[in-house]
């Protein structure tokens, strides 16, 4: 009996938070189909009358956020494909190799996530201003693609779990540490890698504050920036439908991937969770 009033108890908490979460993305899609006049409408209504599917016509043709999604593909595409590849080795060498010193520059790496990204930000415009990084996607691109400290710590721990035995048959058979590394422990660590480009996905295809701060021309925006310049496009007053409506498409591809992803997502968090 206590154990079906506690499983009760936890279904309805999961289900409260599942309500506070899904209301404000039900809001936004109801938004997006509603004439501007009718959005303050008090009481609020959830099934919008009549339906104006201009809005989302009206955001290819008059908006900046074509260009906005073009940029945050190549910015989001390049940024997981070179943080994988690079993040995944730098854990491999932390988990399986013998390196002088290893766990001291392990715990340095570490340290670096709690620096508040506002302490660099300065010296890191200075830098690319001098570099002429400057309203490019460069800025966007390069840091973030070099090393990912939160997806080597993840991989790690990951990699950690699989057995040395491993690496000591790969090299018996005559495998450097690079095809161990490529053949082996990479396929084996699929799980954790797709949770982490999910997450690496929402983090790049979401960013605000570093394309507002590194870009400043239209043809350089990314979408978050467009979806908040829509405001320069109605002055005379904030069009809510219009700004629900590219929030809404821009909100399309991350839902896609974790569907598509979800039950690696759990999968590695619930093995990471039992190997640990």
């Amino acid at each position: 009996m206590k154990i079906k009033l506690s499983m009760a108890i936890a279904f309805l908490i999961l289900l409260i938070g599942a309500f506070i979460m899904i209301v404000p993305f039900a809001w936004m899609i109801v938004t997006s189909l509603k004439e501007s006049t009718m959005v303050y409408t008090i009481p609020p209504e959830w099934i919008p009358s009549p339906v104006d599917w201009r809005n989302y016509v009206e955001v290819w043709n008059s908006t900046n956020l074509l260009t906005g999604l073009k940029n945050s593909i190549i910015v989001t595409a390049t940024v997981l494909t070179c943080s994988t590849i690079t993040s995944s080795m730098a854990a491999f060498a932390f988990s399986k190799l013998k390196i002088p010193h290893k766990e001291t520059i392990f715990l340095v790496l570490l340290s670096t996530m709690m620096v508040p990204i506002v302490v660099i930000l300065v010296p890191q415009f200075i830098v690319y201003s001098k570099i002429k990084w400057i309203d490019t996607l460069l800025p966007l691109i390069v840091p973030a693609s070099l090393f990912n400290v939160s997806i080597v710590f993840f991989l790690r721990q990951y990699m950690t779990s699989l057995p040395n035995d491993l690496l000591a048959a790969a090299k018996i058979d005559g495998s450097g540490y690079f095809r161990a590394y490529w053949r082996i422990f990479l396929p084996l660590s699929r799980p954790a890698i797709v949770a982490n480009i999910i997450m690496l996905f929402t983090l790049t295809w979401n960013d605000y504050f570093g394309p507002l701060v590194f870009t400043h021309s239209e043809s350089k925006q990314t979408v978050q920036v467009a979806i908040a310049m829509l405001n320069a496009y109605h002055k005379e007053q904030t069009d809510i439908p219009i700004i629900m409506a590219a929030s809404l498409i821009a909100v399309i591809p991350v839902l896609i991937l974790f569907a598509t992803s979800q039950k690696y997502f759990t999968g590695a968090f619930a093995t990471a969770g039992i190997k640990g």
